[in-house]
């Protein structure tokens, strides 16, 4: 390498540390900056063309290199729908086109970004403060249907009524209860196992009901709603109609022996079709089903999980079939009274809407006056093979690239901080660090110049 060349190579070393610096201060400008990522600078020497032994170091170039991997600080904010990402992740965000006669147009392609300083615009989209509107997908508040994809926008428009269609309950009933049927004429033959009382299946106010009280426990009681979303008191009783028996042998007065089989407990449950008055002042209606527990108390009839309450009418209001989970939660093996640890419906009045927040599995979820939370949205939340392969785009935002790979839609082990946001990954002290050592580089390459330039001077005044 003769004089010249190291003049053009210190040129290049001070472009290169020139480029660096831009870095730095494009750092330090955004260390405030939600959800930014710091550009590092990487340096790669040239080398010219030579035979092994003739290889001198040649100019340099400055890289620029993508911490999209490094996830900043995550600090709590008093806004709800704000929200950062615990992990690797980014959210797929769209920006607005146009907004003509009040028709909202958003660009057609996703792009993706770390900040996630949402909240609702004007017409209830989420956007973040560079403007960028996050996707996902849009729910009916009453099916939980999707209904969309694209930019969540939250209504605020009130929920109508909801018609209980599931009721979710979990109960130990007692192996032993303090009072049954058992021996009444409600339990007895011809059919002690489905009570059928007066009327196909319900027994009647008065005498009848008293005898069904005198035998009964408490079962589930909870508010269900009807299809315009009325509230409607659903009273519900537990009776024990069969005890559980073992296999029997009994021998006969002629010497021959007769097997009875093994008898499981039996327990009916029924629901009052008048709750505005006391127990035996209303007609109680079978469920229609015989639960049937062996002697361990496990129920083994009916093994479905669930039954369904064909449209049942209480307090004059005709309510829709109602279908009463129980799965694997309904035992007899308790002692005393029935104990219900699972107890809750599906349905709900209608009510006005207050406010609105995000899970940390990425549900918006609006709050109502009738004390309903309902999800209304879904968060789109992607992940990338090489993060630091995404283009960077103005705003907070990156470009899907060939380096990047393709996104992959879901949490994958990441969460939702909700009302919280990610800080910039930018580390002041380190930036100024950084700043001082290119500096120092950059005052290095200068000598260089001012060194070539004296010795050219000197190769000039030889001639002289």
């Amino acid at each position: 390498m003769d004089v010249f060349s190291a003049l053009q190579t210190a040129v290049s070393g001070m472009k290169a540390q020139g480029f660096s610096l831009e870095n730095i201060s494009g750092n330090i400008a955004n260390s405030q900056t939600t959800g930014f990522k710091r550009v590092d600078t990487s340096f790669v020497d040239l080398v010219a063309e030579q035979a092994p032994s003739r290889q001198v170091s040649g100019s340099v170039r400055a890289n620029s290199v993508l911490t999209n991997s490094i996830q900043g600080n995550i600090i709590a904010t008093e806004t709800p729908t704000n929200i950062a990402l615990n992990g690797p992740g980014f959210f797929a965000v769209q920006t607005k086109t146009s907004d003509v006669n009040g028709q909202t147009s958003f660009s057609p392609e996703n792009l993706y970004t770390r900040r996630g300083d949402f909240k609702p615009d004007d017409e209830g989209y989420l956007r973040n403060g560079g403007g960028a509107y996050l996707t996902g997908t849009n729910l009916n508040p009453i099916t939980g249907n999707a209904t969309s994809q694209g930019p969540i926008q939250i209504s605020k428009l009130p929920i109508p009524g909801k018609a209980t269609s599931a009721i979710n309950y979990a109960a130990e009933l007692p192996q032993a209860p303090s009072k049954d049927l058992i021996g009444t004429g409600l339990a007895g033959n011809p059919n002690p196992i489905v009570l059928t009382g007066v009327g196909g299946g319900t027994v009647a106010s008065g005498v009848e009901a008293k005898k069904l009280m005198d035998g009964s426990m408490a079962g589930p009681m909870l508010t269900t709603y009807s299809a315009i979303g009325a509230p409607v008191d659903l009273k519900t009783v537990w009776t024990k109609v069969q005890d559980a028996a073992a296999a029997t042998t009994i021998t006969n007065d002629d010497g021959t022996t007769t097997s009875v089989p093994a008898k499981n407990a039996v327990w009916n449950l029924f629901y009052a079709n008048d709750t505005t008055v006391s127990g035996a002042d209303s007609s109680w209606k079978n469920a229609g089903t015989a639960f049937e527990f062996d002697a361990g108390g496990t129920l083994v009839k009916p093994d479905g999980g669930s039954i369904t309450l064909a449209a049942p009418t209480i307090d004059g209001v005709s309510l829709g079939p109602i279908t009463i989970n129980y799965g694997q939660g309904l035992t007899a093996f308790g002692r005393g009274e029935v104990v219900t640890s699972t107890l809750n419906q599906d349905g709900f009045t209608s009510g006005s809407y207050k406010d609105s927040y995000i899970s940390e599995d990425g549900d918006v979820v609006a709050n109502y006056s009738n004390g309903n939370s309902v999800t209304i949205a879904k968060v789109k939340v992607v992940q990338f093979t090489n993060p630091d392969g995404l283009k960077a785009d103005s705003s907070g935002n990156y470009r899907q690239t060939l380096d990047s790979g393709n996104p992959l839609v879901g949490l994958n082990g990441t969460t939702i901080e909700g009302q919280n946001i990610e800080q910039s990954n930018t580390d002041i002290a380190s930036e100024f660090s950084k700043m001082i050592v290119t500096q120092q580089a950059y005052s290095a390459n200068t000598k260089v110049i001012s060194t070539a330039q004296d010795m050219m001077s000197s190769l000039i005044n030889i001639i002289r």
